[in-house]
């Protein structure tokens, strides 16, 4: 499976391309309930400013006609009163009065009547009032020739009718007036139920759409986590097998140096000391066999250094601890770094395997000591604890940034031998400044683990 994935990694389908297809439908759908309801708040505004406004000013014109008219109800009586002192003609200046302003009257009420009333309406107020204003000037035209008591007749049998008549006709407006408010009124709200109606659904469908995004969004982190879990098993089993390698690797030519090559050299020494002891004393060659059997003798304790240094021998004869009092005074020798050794608790025997993943944790974090701090002291800590060892190095140097993402080959081959042996390595920082590295092992790790 690793291999298909390095080798054809568009085989692992990414769930960006259906996160963004999700986010474009709710965006779009947000967009679309918010074009609808600005729509229909237009529309309503359109409706109140058309239907409402007109019908409200229309309705103040007819109260203004029928309060003219109320005046003209009120004239024609005191007219037709006997004990009035003034003759009718009196009364004609009122009447011209009140008939400019209820033709203005009429004029603004034409102009903001509602589309609803019929052009019968609108025909039958204008001839009615047309009719009544003919009927007063005849009245008036009586009145002006001496003939006042037939102008009252006329008054009662003619002018009050036809002004109750248009009363009766602005009345009627009115009513329907209030009529058509209320049908206003009555679309507004259905405008409103069904905006509400239309963000109930487009909630509803904008938490199916949260709700299936997210079900995805699981599925598919559902389904990288069992794919990073199986790249990351894969990742320990061959780092694993690559460490196994290497330390087998190790180990070869670490024996191979000190059998072949060690006793070549022994062999060697042995030959040049008995040809020395044939060579006469004071003779140039046996000066020079002396000098060669030298260097054989420093070459081979070189080979033997360098075997320790691959594969310590001394590990899988008497144990990590014995390792460890003999590697600390070597890489104090080899290097100037004065090493602090600590061991505390009851010990234990730690096996070949868990303690070459001990010897090469330790055997790094030296390495890192004497490159990269600048520390002349480091502190070595072994302990034997009733669950776990703890093997601890700490120095008080330059130090290494521990939340870096840049950290060498090195310490990632420490974590994984710790992650190899089920424990746990931790970089931390002591107060002193520097680094202190502290790698804990199971107990049973350290007597069953298999390499």
């Amino acid at each position: 499976m690793l291999r298909n994935i390095l080798r054809n990694p568009g085989t692992v389908r990414s769930p960006t391309t259906g996160l963004l297809l999700g986010l474009a439908i709710s965006l779009a759908a947000v967009l679309a309930c918010g074009w609808y309801v600005s729509a229909q708040i237009s529309r309503l505004r359109e409706l109140q400013r058309d239907l409402v406004e007109r019908n409200r000013r229309d309705s103040l014109q007819l109260l203004r006609i029928q309060n003219d008219l109320n005046s003209l109800g009120l004239a024609m009586r005191d007219m037709l009163d006997a004990q009035e002192p003034y003759p009718l003609v009196a009364w004609s200046a009122q009447f011209q009065r009140i008939r400019s302003d209820l033709q203005d009257a009429l004029r603004v009420q034409e102009q903001s009547a509602v589309s609803q009333r019929n052009p019968e309406q609108r025909e039958y107020l204008a001839k009615a009032m047309q009719q009544f204003w003919d009927a007063a000037d005849r009245i008036f035209e009586l009145a002006r020739s001496g003939k006042e008591n037939e102008a009252r007749a006329q008054i009662r049998l003619s002018l009050q009718a036809r002004q109750a008549a248009l009363s009766t006709a602005v009345a009627r407006l009115l009513v329907q007036n209030n009529e058509s408010e209320e049908q206003a009124a009555q679309q507004i709200a259905r405008i409103y139920d069904g905006v509400e109606r239309q963000v109930y659904w487009f909630l509803a469908a904008t938490l199916a759409a949260i709700f299936l995004t997210g079900i995805y969004v699981i599925h598919s982190n559902r389904q990288l986590f069992v794919q990073l879990a199986a790249l990351s098993e894969q990742r320990s089993e061959l780092a694993q097998k690559l460490i196994s390698t290497q330390e087998s690797t190790l180990r070869h030519i670490s024996r191979e140096l000190h059998d072949e090559f060690g006793q070549i050299l022994t062999a060697v020494g042995s030959m040049l000391a008995r040809a020395e002891k044939h060579t006469p004393e004071q003779s140039v060659l046996r000066s020079e066999l002396r000098e060669v059997s030298e260097i054989a003798q420093s070459t081979l304790e070189k080979v033997r250094s360098l075997s320790q240094a691959l594969h310590p021998v001394i590990l899988d004869e008497a144990g990590l601890e014995s390792t460890l009092d003999w590697y600390l005074p070597t890489v104090e020798r080899q290097t100037g770094l004065s090493i602090t050794y600590e061991k505390s608790g009851s010990p234990f025997p730690v096996d070949g395997s868990a303690g070459i993943h001990a010897y090469r944790v330790l055997q790094e974090a030296l390495n890192n000591v004497t490159r990269h701090s600048g520390a002349k002291q480091a502190w070595v800590r072994l302990r034997f604890l009733a669950d776990s060892l703890e093997l601890e190095v700490e120095d008080h140097g330059k130090g290494i940034p521990l939340h870096s993402n840049n950290h060498g080959i090195g310490m990632v081959a420490m974590r994984e031998r710790a992650e190899l042996l089920g424990g746990l390595i931790e970089f931390s920082r002591p107060q002193e400044g520097g680094t202190r590295v502290r790698l804990r092992i199971p107990k049973e790790s350290t007597q069953s683990h298999a390499q």
